[in-house]
């Protein structure tokens, strides 16, 4: 079984991490799940469903394939290299991890599981959700995307004419998993029928 760390920090746009944890377990994958303290506050305020319900509901759903993290727990298995993951995704990722993870502070599990991601050349998709964009927030991206990172900023494409915010959403989680190479129907393609 494929298996897969996602990491959601505060930044605007947590349906994005909660549409690939989903689109992930859909696939058959094992997700270890990494919520920031302020991920887990904007989840509540952006779907108005506390990010407890929605474990609960991904467990429920897929049992013995979701693994809820505590950010804090650097004796997690996915805070170690030894520990096999086929990639990591962090969605939405804020400017401050971002930063964290191209100077190579690790202060907590998200950093520490996106940092032994690119020491064992393993996928890494950030998804950065800001803007505009400073220097500083480009050369970190130029910086990791240099290193081996996948830079997928949440700029959803329109030629498939969504229809709501959660085809936007998927059409995001569908493009994440593209870079992953895992099979996916989230989105129409360029040309396919809809």
């Amino acid at each position: 079984m494929k298996q897969y760390v996602v990491g959601i920090t505060g930044a605007s746009g947590s349906i994005y991490g909660l549409r690939t944890t989903e689109a992930l377990l859909e696939a058959g994958a094992r997700v270890r799940l990494i919520l920031t303290g302020t991920g887990e506050k904007v989840v509540a305020y952006e779907t108005g469903q506390e990010a407890g319900e929605w474990i609960a509901g991904f467990k429920k759903r897929f049992p013995d394939q979701l693994i809820p993290e505590d950010n804090s727990d650097l004796f997690s298995a996915s805070a170690s290299g030894s520990h096999l993951a086929d990639g990591m995704i962090i969605a939405p990722c804020s400017m401050s991890k971002l930063a964290h993870i191209s100077a190579g502070i690790t202060p907590d599990l998200m950093t520490r599981a996106a940092d032994v991601a690119l020491k064992q050349r393993r996928p890494l998709v950030l998804m950065p959700r800001e803007t505009p964009l400073s220097q500083i927030h480009l050369k970190n991206m130029l910086a990791l995307a240099e290193c081996g990172a996948f830079i997928v900023p949440a700029m959803p494409a329109f030629y498939q004419k969504p229809k709501s915010l959660d085809d936007m959403a998927d059409f995001m989680a569908g493009r994440v998993l593209d870079c992953l190479g895992v099979e996916n129907h989230r989105y129409a393609r360029w040309k396919e029928e809809v």
